[in-house]
């Protein structure tokens, strides 16, 4: 079979260091009836030591060329999805809630939505092993008061909990990327530590709160929230955004009016 070309569009920069490969399969820990999906799984790199400790894996891919060279293995082992995965439905993985072991080393430039995508059916999910790239990686697990905290901080904390594991060199990939890379791991929480609210008002006053944190919570959030509003939800208005935790996020957008809601929608 001729030599595989990586495409710019789709992408891909396939892991091929040995070293970082059994690192990420130590820390997933695969148990032999466990239902993996790899996302991307390119040439296998990952795919077939994943495989050395399971029955079974199901893979996501887009690139027809790809597609064509796993199938052409036949091997019973592994179940193609030629998909989108920012289309994938997880309902048709598994019907089992809690089950699925979500894994891959993904194209920068979706996986941001792809990530949010999936936690839509987070409930589904056990967790989620994923190389990114290191600076979306040091934006998921930031704290408050840093530069790095901000929307993506704050809505991925919300759904599931997070853990930045090993960084890898641009040198582990071929052909080698422009930025460092970072493994990262995603629990979607089965028991949230987050009082329950509407998601997509949480979204929205997040946004809004971090398209100005140079600003006061009051000034930042004075479309959806008085300030006397912000204070009876227990934080004070003269905070920056950056200040607040996820939980005064969580307590901000349980005190949005619904008419204001429609405003913003």
């Amino acid at each position: 079979m001729k030599k595989y070309q990586t495409k710019k569009r789709f992408g891909q920069h396939f892991l091929h260091d040995n070293n970082v490969i059994n690192q990420i399969v130590s820390v997933i820990r695969p148990k032999v009836d466990d239902n993996v999906v790899e996302i991307g799984p390119g040439l296998g790199a990952l795919t077939f030591p994943l495989l050395s400790h399971l029955e079974h894996i199901q893979l996501i891919e887009i690139d027809r060329d790809i597609i064509a060279r796993l199938r052409a293995l036949e091997d019973p082992r592994i179940t193609i999805h030629p998909t989108d995965a920012l289309k994938v439905d997880l309902s048709t993985l598994t019907s089992t809630e809690h089950s699925l072991r979500i894994v891959g080393n993904l194209p920068y430039n979706i996986s941001t939505p792809l990530i949010f995508h999936l936690l839509e059916s987070g409930h589904f999910i056990v967790d989620m092993h994923f190389m990114l790239q290191k600076e979306v990686v040091d934006r998921m697990v930031a704290v408050p008061n840093s530069k790095t905290y901000g929307r993506l901080s704050v809505m991925v904390q919300y759904l599931c909990q997070v853990d930045a594991l090993f960084n890898v060199p641009k040198g582990a990939f071929s052909p080698p990327p422009k930025v460092e890379s970072a493994v990262v791991s995603l629990r979607p929480w089965q028991k949230s530590p987050y009082s329950k609210t509407d998601f997509s008002t949480l979204s929205m006053l997040v946004n809004q709160a971090f398209m100005k944190r140079r600003k006061t919570v009051r000034n930042a959030l004075k479309e959806m929230l008085t300030g006397e509003q912000i204070e009876q939800a227990g934080i004070n208005p003269s905070l920056r955004p950056e200040n607040l935790r996820v939980e005064d996020f969580v307590q901000l957008s349980l005190a949005v009016p619904q008419d204001k809601l429609g405003e913003q929608g």
